[in-house]
């Protein structure tokens, strides 16, 4: 896979260019800011883009930004934001329409995990850190989401991270028809329908992260 990296911190960029070479990757580019991640992209035409959401020239969410800008230009590139913190004001648009991940930087650490995600990512699905997607079911009390229980929030947690039903009873040790029990009654609490139009599976996700995102 040809990859190019976005980050302004020089031994993080190194140690995870390190990383993905040495799993038989390609790293194509390596950026510092935002303004060289879009040329390197434009250049290079990678394959995924490894981003930090915090980068100059800004240092606030202009890594994220940046994406948004190659989604709309490159729309198959893979896109795997990182950061140390939640941070969803982007990710709300950028999740509906695949190619897409979302990790906490400590993840990164898990490498099997992490070389996982990128490759679910790059071939067109989705990542989401369990770990974010758990923390912000917890801080919300005034939502549909407080209606499910620990194990419906565990389930919806691995299907922010694009796992299919038998990937999350794999996860969790379950059947796959208990695992389906899990997800109707997910859908039922959120008021999701049954419909040809809409994929459930992507509102029930967007249900938590739309509410994070200002207004």
């Amino acid at each position: 896979m040809r990859i190019v990296i976005g980050e302004d911190s020089a031994l993080f960029r190194e140690g995870l260019a390190r990383l993905l070479v040495d799993a038989g990757h390609e790293i194509v580019g390596k950026a510092p800011d935002a303004p060289a991640l879009v040329a390197t992209v434009h250049k290079e035409q990678p394959d995924l883009a490894i981003i930090d959401i915090r980068m100059p020239p800004d240092h606030t969410d202009d890594g994220a930004r940046a994406a948004r800008q190659l989604r709309d230009t490159h729309p198959d590139l893979g896109i795997v934001l990182l950061s140390q913190h939640l941070e969803t004001r982007h990710s709300v648009e950028l999740v509906t329409r695949g190619h897409f991940g979302y990790l906490l930087k400590d993840r990164v650490f898990d490498v099997d995990d992490f070389l996982d995600a990128i490759r679910r990512v790059a071939a067109g699905g989705s990542a989401l850190d369990p770990e974010a997607v758990a923390a912000l079911i917890t801080r919300r009390h005034n939502d549909p989401l407080a209606a499910l229980t620990s194990r419906e929030r565990e389930v919806l947690a691995l299907m922010a991270e694009g796992r299919t039903n038998i990937g999350i009873a794999r996860r969790l040790w379950l059947t796959d028809r208990t695992v389906e029990t899990h997800v109707s009654s997910i859908m039922a609490k959120l008021g999701l329908a049954d419909t040809d139009e809409d994929h459930r599976r992507v509102l029930a996700v967007l249900a938590w992260l739309g509410q994070q995102a200002p207004g």
